[in-house]
């Protein structure tokens, strides 16, 4: 069986996010998505409402779940017997900074591989960063992101 980790910050989930889990649920037999704290950044959503969000878009796929975890990733995986690492790669520019990860990942822990699946072009350019930029100027981010997201930028935005 091959369980595999989704980790990422998803302040708030995208379409680019929905992609990947969805591939990667094809992939394996099943996916956690795994919602982590960045502190580097000031999250728009608490995990608690980034969780309830992934939660309610990825309902219908049946071998996904989420969780959140603050600690290292490698040590999470251990607690869940997962042995895959799933992380999306928009540009080449990614792949630096995701590689350099997931060979620290593998230095801590060799039963731990990194799986990495290419974004479709389409999605190449999104960002969470980015569409929350997008929807505080109240620009359309129709087909950025789940109609469930969407409401809650806007609500989160424009009360």
């Amino acid at each position: 069986m091959i369980k595999a980790l989704y980790p990422g910050s998803f302040d708030p989930i995208t379409n680019g996010h929905i992609d990947i889990i969805q591939r990667a649920s094809t992939l394996c037999d099943e996916v956690l998505v795994t919602v982590l704290p960045n502190i580097s950044k000031s999250p728009l959503f608490s995990l608690e409402e980034r969780v309830e969000m992934i939660s309610t878009v990825t309902k219908n796929i049946e071998n996904v779940s989420v969780t959140t975890y603050s600690g290292l990733l490698v040590n999470f995986a251990n607690e869940q017997n997962a042995h895959v690492i799933i992380k999306g790669l928009r540009a080449v520019s990614d792949f630096e900074y995701e590689f350099q990860m997931a060979l620290m990942n593998r230095k801590l822990n060799t039963n731990v591989e990194t799986i990495f699946l290419m974004t479709q072009s389409k999605n190449s350019f999104l960002s969470s960063s980015l569409v929350k930029e997008v929807a505080r100027l109240n620009g359309c981010i129709t087909g950025l992101v789940p109609g469930p997201v969407e409401e809650a930028l806007i609500k989160k935005f424009h009360k």
